[in-house]
C-alpha cells in the first residue's frame, strides 16, 4: 500500500510556524481523528477498506506533523497484536518512506559542514538517498581511501521546529493539567523534559557518533552484534559519516528465512542484547524500530544503524529491573509488585488485590507461552477494577524503556508467533553465571540466578501450588464476594449516570419550551436567554450521554 503525500513542503516544513499555530494544529488532527473513530463506531463503519482508508489518513496526518509524530507512528507499526493489520500497513509506510528532501540542499549542507567540496570529501557520492527518517537521510558514499560509507545529513530547520515543538507541546501538557485533573497523576511534566532532551540530542550527530562508540564498546566482545565504526574526520554536528554495513530489514521475515537464517535465534540476539543493555550497561538504545535493525544475512548477527535517541538508566533503577526481572521468571508475584512500586510503575493504593490478581494471573499464563489477549476475559473484573482505580502511572525513565520493549516485542512477535520472552532471555540468564563484568552489577545477577537455580530445584509439585492459590484467593475474599461488589457498584453508577441524564434532558426541554414561549409573546430578551440555557443543559446532557456510553462499553469489555 503507498501513501500519497500532498506535493510541495509539509505543514512542519513551514518557514514560519507559531506555537499557537502548532497547537491548533495537532488538537485539530487529533480531534478530527477521534471524530473518524467516534463516527465509525456509531454507524458501524468499520470495513477493511474503511480501515484501510482512515489509516492512510491518519500516516498522511503524521507525516505533516514532523518528526515527534512520525515516530509515535514508527513505534506504533510494530504492534500488529494491538492495532488492526491495516493501521500496521500504513504506518509501516513511516519506517522507509518518509519524504526525502532536495539532493542539491543535502549536498550544499554536507560541503558547508565539512568545508570542501564534495569530491574533494569523498571519491564517489551517491545523490539518491538510499533511506530517509524523520530526523534525516542517508547517502552512500566511497572515501577517497577505498572504505564504503554512509553519510547521514540533516534535515534543514529541524532546531526551529523542535523549539516550536517545546512550547506547544508544553501548553498543551498544561492544558491537560488544568481542565483535566486526572491526568497529574501521571506525572507529565518530568516525561516531557526527558523526551525533549532525547530529541535534541537526537539532532546532535556528534553526540550520536560517541553514543555508537560507547555501544560498540559495550558489545566489543559479544557475539552476534554488530555496530558500524565512525569517521569522525567527515562528521559534525550536522553530518555523520559511519561504515557501510548492509542487511536484511529486521522485520522482513520472508527474506530471512530465505537466506536459511533462524527466526527464534535472531530473536534470542535481540532480547538477550536489550537485557544487556538495561541490566548490565544501563545504556540502551531507547527507538529499535526495524528502520534502525538489520540481519547479516551472512550469520544471522543484529546490526544497529542508529543511536540518536538513547537513555541510560539510573543505579537504582537497574537494581530493580534485575529484581523484578528474575522475579518474572520465579514466578514471585509479590517480588514483582514490589518491585514495580519501587520503579513507580504502579501506585499503591488502598486495595492492591485486582493488581496482585492481575500480576499473578500474567506469571501463571504467560511466561510459557505467547500471550492469548482473549484469556483476559478470565480477569475481566479485576481490569475494570483497575481502571477505576488507575494505580498505573509512567516515570519519565520508564516511558522511553517501555516504549523500547514493546517495539521489540512487536518485531519479535512478527519474526515468531509463538515467540516468549522466557524462552528467548534463556541465553542471557545463562551467561550471567560465567560473566566476569563489573563487581555490583554481576553479584546482584549472579545472586539472583542463584536464587532462580533453587527456586527451580525446590518448585512445588502442581497440587501444592493449587492449595496454595485457594489458601490465597479465601485469604483474600475473592470467591463471589468481590464480583458480586463489582457488579453491583457497576450497575449504581450506570442509573446514577441515567438519571443524571434524564434530569439535564428534561431542564434541556423545558427551557427550550419556555424560550419558544417567550418568542412568540414577543419576549425575545428573554427567549434568547432561555434558548442559551437550554444550549448549555444540552451540552452537559451530552457529556453525560458520553459517560454512560463508555461506561456501558467497560462492562461489556
Amino acid at each position: 500500500m503507498s501513501i500519497n503525500v500532498a506535493p510541495g513542503p509539509l505543514r512542519w516544513q513551514r518557514p514560519k510556524y507559531s506555537p499557537l499555530a502548532r497547537q491548533i494544529d495537532v488538537f485539530a488532527a487529533s480531534g478530527k481523528f477521534m471524530f473518524y473513530l467516534w463516527w465509525d463506531g456509531i454507524f458501524a463503519n468499520n470495513s477493511s477498506l474503511e480501515r484501510k482508508r482512515r489509516a492512510q489518513w491518519l500516516v498522511r496526518t503524521l507525516l505533516n506533523l514532523g518528526p515527534t509524530f512520525i515516530k509515535i507512528g514508527q513505534a506504533l507499526s510494530t504492534r500488529a497484536d494491538l492495532l488492526p493489520p491495516e493501521y500496521v500497513d500504513a504506518l509501516a509506510q513511516l519506517q522507509d518512506n518518509v519524504p526525502a528532501f532536495s539532493a542539491d540542499v543535502a549536498l550544499a549542507l554536507v560541503q558547508s559542514e565539512l568545508g570542501k567540496p564534495i569530491y574533494t570529501l569523498f571519491r564517489d557520492f551517491n545523490h539518491i538517498p538510499i533511506a530517509a527518517a524523520s530526523l534525516g537521510q542517508v547517502h552512500k558514499a566511497r572515501l577517497h581511501t577505498g572504505e564504503e560509507v554512509v553519510v547521514k545529513v540533516q534535515r534543514p530547520g529541524l532546531q526551529k521546529l523542535f523549539d516550536v515543538d517545546v512550547k506547544a507541546v508544553y501548553k498543551i501538557m498544561r492544558f491537560c493539567q488544568h481542565y483535566f485533573p486526572w491526568t497529574r497523576k501521571y506525572d507529565l511534566e518530568p516525561i516531557y523534559h526527558e523526551f525533549f532532551t532525547i530529541l535534541y540530542q537526537e539532532i546532535d550527530y556528534i553526540q550520536e557518533g560517541k553514543n555508537a562508540e560507547r555501544f560498540r564498546y559495550n558489545f566489543m566482545d559479544y557475539p552476534g552484534i554488530i555496530v558500524p565504526r565512525v569517521y569522525w574526520d567527515y562528521t559534525t554536528t550536522k553530518v555523520l559519516t559511519v561504515e557501510y554495513v548492509p542487511g536484511i530489514k529486521v522485520d522482513d521475515l520472508q527474506t530471512i528465512v530465505a537466506c536459511g537464517l533462524d527466526p527464534k535465534k535472531i530473536n534470542q540476539i535481540g532480547i538477550s542484547c536489550y537485557l544487556k543493555q538495561l541490566l548490565v550497561d544501563g545504556f540502551f538504545q531507547a527507538d529499535p524500530h526495524p528502520g534502525n535493525l538489520a540481519v547479516n544475512p551472512a550469520d544471522g548477527s543484529l546490526i544497529f544503524y542508529d543511536f540518536g535517541m538513547m537513555a541510560e538508566v539510573k543505579s537504582l533503577a537497574k537494581d530493580q529491573m534485575v529484581r523484578n526481572f528474575f522475579a518474572v521468571l520465579r514466578k514471585d508475584t509479590d517480588e514483582v509488585l514490589d518491585t514495580l512500586i519501587k520503579m513507580g510503575l504502579i501506585e499503591p493504593v488502598q486495595d492492591m488485590t485486582p493488581v496482585r490478581r492481575l500480576i499473578s494471573f500474567l506469571l501463571e499464563k504467560f511466561t510459557e507461552k505467547p500471550i492469548d489477549f482473549k484469556a483476559f476475559s478470565e480477569i475481566k473484573n479485576e481490569l475494570y477494577l483497575m481502571f477505576e482505580q488507575q494505580p498505573f502511572r509512567l516515570p519519565a525513565q520508564m516511558t522511553f524503556i517501555l516504549k523500547s520493549l514493546t517495539t521489540l516485542d512487536g518485531i519479535a512477535r512478527g519474526l515468531d508467533p509463538e515467540y516468549n520472552l522466557m524462552v528467548a532471555a534463556q541465553p542471557f540468564v545463562n551467561s550471567i553465571a560465567v560473566s566476569k563484568g563489573r563487581v555490583n552489577t554481576v553479584v546482584e545477577l549472579a545472586r539472583q540466578t542463584r536464587d532462580l537455580i533453587k527456586y527451580k530445584l525446590n518448585q512445588p509439585s502442581k497440587t501444592e501450588v493449587l492449595i496454595r492459590r485457594l489458601e490465597r484467593r479465601i485469604e483474600e475474599g475473592e470467591l463471589q464476594v468481590s464480583v458480586r461488589s463489582i457488579s453491583s457498584d457497576r450497575i449504581i453508577k450506570r442509573i446514577n449516570i441515567a438519571i443524571k441524564s434524564l434530569i439535564y434532558a428534561c431542564l434541556t426541554g423545558f427551557t427550550l419550551l419556555a424560550g419558544a414561549v417567550l418568542l412568540v409573546g414577543g419576549y425575545q430578551g428573554g427567549a434568547i436567554a432561555a434558548f442559551m440555557l437550554s444550549g448549555l443543559g444540552f451540552l452537559v446532557l451530552l457529556r453525560s450521554l458520553i459517560d454512560l456510553g463508555i461506561k456501558e462499553k467497560l462492562d461489556k469489555l
